[in-house]
Order: structure tokens, then C-alpha cells, then sequence
């Protein structure tokens, strides 16, 4: 018996149909169904009778990718109304999955840096009044700025007015010596005068009495709580030189340096605020304050808030002088300092007799800037004062000149 021979036309039937995968496949579909020994397909196709295993696996593959179009795309749904006939719905696009997402910590509040510019040069006086005269007793590369608790003015050990600014930091730091002159103390006993007082409250330390003086008045500068002393009596040292090391020596809590500067004697009574001497960091400047009552009574240890705007971070809280041994700066008159500010504004403010009261100041780069306080009268922003002279010296006069009677001809 003859086999038939059925000859093909898959390849016009197919053409333009999908891409080159769809067309092979169909073609080689329709060979196989009519079990074609010619075809007229471009690529001839002989089936074997036993290779019914190829065959199912192609009628599979025929299958699975006519579940999807032939791009690969969504397929199309096809749903029976009530007449018999099938209406194709488009679907809606498949949602692409979400992107890989991570879950990472909620960020804290941004830390307080505690970089600060280079200093500005000593001496360094915007006015006639300033005396920036010192640079700091300890270098940029580690702390070098008061203590916030612990300033000029403050009551510490059983009501001591603190003489001096404490800057902290590590036992061993060097301290240099805040500007040329020579030294007049090296050890123990400074505060109680008495050498080789291993009791003294202020532990191994240096004074140094300055080559340049304020309004023809000595300055000194003292150096407390030394872990070692690197200078001698009668030493010459310069700016910047190391005189010693931080330590915790006589009355201290922990490692810190002391630091006080003193007018006219060498005396825990002759101190200043040492805020109102040391060179401010370049573009920073001084907050200066007479915080009194209606009566122009200085107010002791008030808390006064100072917040920069308009973050109002960080606050800064600063108290007034404790009385005691502190004084009040020749020309400013000051009963509160707060030096370290960035230029900008700031929210100054208070409570008196449990009434609020603020006031905005602006801080200029290198240089102070002074408001007042007076009780119910609150704060005003005024220029600083003005020195005036005691007297007036009197005009001098000039006589007349006399009249010279024309000559005898």
C-alpha cells in the first residue's frame, strides 16, 4: 500500500504570524499530523512513526506557549455569554512586583559638633575696649573651651566661687602657656601660698606673670591642677610653650585644667573672666550681660537661656556671678559671659519673679556683643557704654592780643 503523500501549504498559511519560533513550531505540527514524507516547507521534515515521545514533547511545548501570546505578553481571557458566543475581555496588566526595599534604622538627632575655627590672632581687640590678649592653654587638636558647668562665677564645695574656667580633658595633655612672659610660681601651695603644700586646693601648678599688662596693670595667668609642672621659677617662657601637663591635683572631681586670668596682683582676688581675655575661634563671638533688678541690684546665679535662631539648638544655658571673689571687667561691667558663639541671632531669655522675659541679640565674628537686664523693666539691647572722663578740663584761655599804639613820627 501506497503512503499518501500530503503536500503542505503551512508556509503560506503561517506567514506573518508571530515570530520565527511560532512559525517552526506550526509547520513542524502540520508535518508531523499528516505524516509528510514531502512538504514544501523551506526546511523538509520527515517524521518517525516510533518517535512519538519527540512528538508529545512538542505538542506540550505548543501548549505551554500558547498559554502566553507569542511576545510573551498578558494572556487574553475569554468568557461564554448567555447566546453561545465567546467575547474576549482584556485583563487588566499584571502589578509589577514592588522594588527591593530595605529597612534601615530611623536616623537619631544630628550630634553637636565639637569642631570649632581657628582662633583668631593675639592680641586680638575689635574696640579700644577689648582684650583678647591670650590664646588657649591647650591646643585646637583637643578640648579647649570652658566647661558649660563649670565657668567664671560659679558656687561649687560648700559655696567656693569658682575663680576660673575649667576646661576638661584627658591626664597628660600638654598645657601651654597662654602668652610670653615669666614664671613666678611652679608647684604646689599657689592658692594658700605656702610651698610644698601637698594640701592645696589648687594641686601642682603655674602662674605666669605677662610682658604686657591692661591699662598699666600687670596680668598673670595660673594654671591649676597639673598632673606634672614643666617649667621653673624665673623661667622665661613664650606662647604656646608646654609648662605642664592635665592632671587631677588638689581639689578636683576629675582631669581638667584650671585656668584663670588675674589683674594687677597675683591674687585669688584680682581674678576676671577668663572668657572676656582668651581669643575667640575665627567668625565667633562673645555674649556679654548686666543682669540686675528695677533697683540696678546685680542679680546672683540666675540661669539665663540662650538659644541660636531659628533652630534653637543647642541651648546654651549660662548663670550670672555668684558674688564672692569674682569681678566685674573694668569696662563692661559684666555680671554674665558666654563666649563661643557662632555669629548669628539669638533667643535670649529669663525668669524674674515668675514672669518670662526674652530679647534677641545678634552676635558679631570677633567681637562682643552686651545687653542689659532690669527686672520688671526687662532686657534692652544697648550699645556698650562709653567711658567718660571724670572731669572736664577747663579751656584755656588765650589773652587778648594787646593793641600796639601806632608810632611816634
Amino acid at each position: 500500500m501506497k503512503k499518501t503523500i500530503a503536500t503542505c501549504h503551512c508556509e503560506p498559511r503561517f506567514a506573518g504570524r508571530g515570530n520565527l519560533l511560532f512559525r517552526s513550531i506550526m509547520r513542524l505540527l502540520t508535518c508531523t499530523a499528516l505524516n509528510a514524507v514531502r512538504c514544501k516547507c523551506r526546511h523538509p521534515f520527515r517524521a518517525p512513526r516510533n518517535d512519538t515521545w519527540k512528538i508529545a514533547f512538542i505538542l506540550k511545548t505548543f501548549l505551554f506557549l500558547s498559554a502566553c501570546t507569542a511576545f510573551g505578553g498578558d494572556p487574553t481571557p475569554v468568557v461564554a455569554v448567555n447566546n453561545g458566543q465567546q467575547v474576549q475581555v482584556q485583563s487588566e496588566a499584571t502589578s509589577t512586583p514592588p522594588p527591593l526595599r530595605f529597612d534601615l534604622p530611623t536616623p537619631g538627632a544630628e550630634p553637636v559638633s565639637g569642631w570649632r575655627p581657628p582662633l583668631y590672632p593675639v592680641p586680638w581687640a575689635v574696640s579700644p575696649y577689648d582684650h583678647f590678649y591670650f590664646a588657649r592653654p591647650i591646643s585646637a587638636d583637643n578640648v579647649n573651651w570652658p566647661l558649660a558647668q563649670y565657668r567664671y562665677g560659679g558656687i561649687f564645695f560648700d559655696k567656693v566661687v569658682h575663680t576660673g574656667v575649667d576646661i576638661p580633658d584627658d591626664s597628660g595633655t600638654p598645657i601651654l602657656a597662654a602668652g610670653p612672659g615669666t614664671v613666678v610660681w611652679a608647684g604646689w601651695g599657689l592658692f594658700t601660698e605656702a610651698p610644698l603644700n601637698e594640701d592645696d586646693p589648687y594641686g601642682k601648678s603655674v602662674a605666669i606673670r605677662h610682658d604686657f599688662g591692661y591699662r598699666g596693670q600687670r596680668l598673670y595667668t595660673v594654671y591649676a591642677h597639673m598632673d606634672a609642672v614643666n617649667a621653673t621659677l624665673g623661667q622665661w617662657v613664650d606662647t604656646g610653650e608646654v609648662i605642664g601637663y592635665v592632671g587631677r591635683t588638689g581639689q578636683t572631681t576629675g582631669p581638667h585644667l584650671h585656668f584663670e586670668v588675674r589683674l594687677g596682683d597675683n591674687s585669688f582676688h584680682n581674678t576676671y573672666n577668663p572668657e572676656l581675655w582668651m581669643s575667640p575661634p575665627q567668625g565667633w563671638g562673645v555674649l556679654v550681660g548686666r543682669i540686675t533688678d528695677e533697683k540696678g541690684k546685680v542679680l546672683r546665679w540666675y540661669n539665663v537661656e540662650v538659644r541660636p535662631e531659628p533652630e534653637g539648638k543647642p541651648t546654651r544655658t549660662v548663670r550670672t556671678y555668684g558674688g564672692g571673689a569674682t569681678n566685674p571687667d573694668p569696662y563692661y561691667n559684666e555680671n554674665m559671659a558666654l563666649s563661643d558663639l557662632p555669629a548669628g541671632i539669638y533667643k535670649v531669655s529669663l525668669e524674674y519673679e515668675g514672669d518670662p522675659y526674652r530679647t534677641w541679640v545678634e552676635i558679631f565674628p570677633g567681637q562682643i556683643s552686651y545687653i542689659t537686664f532690669r527686672g520688671e523693666d526687662g532686657f534692652a539691647i544697648e550699645p556698650i557704654p562709653t567711658p567718660r572722663l571724670k572731669f572736664i578740663p577747663a579751656t584755656p584761655t588765650i589773652p587778648a592780643t594787646p593793641e600796639i599804639p601806632p608810632p611816634i613820627q
